[in-house]
């Protein structure tokens, strides 16, 4: 079984920066992928970016590229999501999620999901 622990969610005024952690835990990650997502009210939750966990390999939509970053520490099994110059539109909930071997974009591809933290930018 995994098991996902995000945080470091908060307020953060537009044009601010946070980083978000994702804690793993009941595996070895070596053959998994990390995969963020948000989800705003009324919306579907939507992909922000993944990791590849054995080659570190990244991927990004087009809407956070060059904003967002996604790295990770093997020795702490911690994914994190570092996000700058983020604009009241970024205000969501995020989440962590875990499935074997590749990187997909679309939530339900992934098997383990975290918990979820708040993410509030403010004009």
């Amino acid at each position: 079984q995994v098991q996902l622990v995000e945080s470091g969610g908060g307020l953060v005024q537009a044009g601010g920066s946070l980083r978000l952690s994702c804690a793993a835990s009941g595996r070895t990650f070596s053959t998994y992928s990390v995969g963020w997502f948000r989800q705003a009210p009324g919306k579907e939750r939507e992909f922000v970016g993944g990791i590849s966990w054995s080659s570190g390999d990244t991927a990004y939509p087009d809407s956070v590229k060059g904003r967002f970053t996604i790295s990770r520490d093997n020795a702490k099994n911690t994914v994190y999501l570092q996000m700058n110059s983020l604009r009241p539109e970024d205000t969501a909930v995020y989440y962590c999620a875990a499935r074997r071997l590749t990187i997909a974009t679309m939530w339900n591809e992934y098997n383990y999901w975290g918990q979820g933290t708040q993410v509030t930018v403010s004009s």
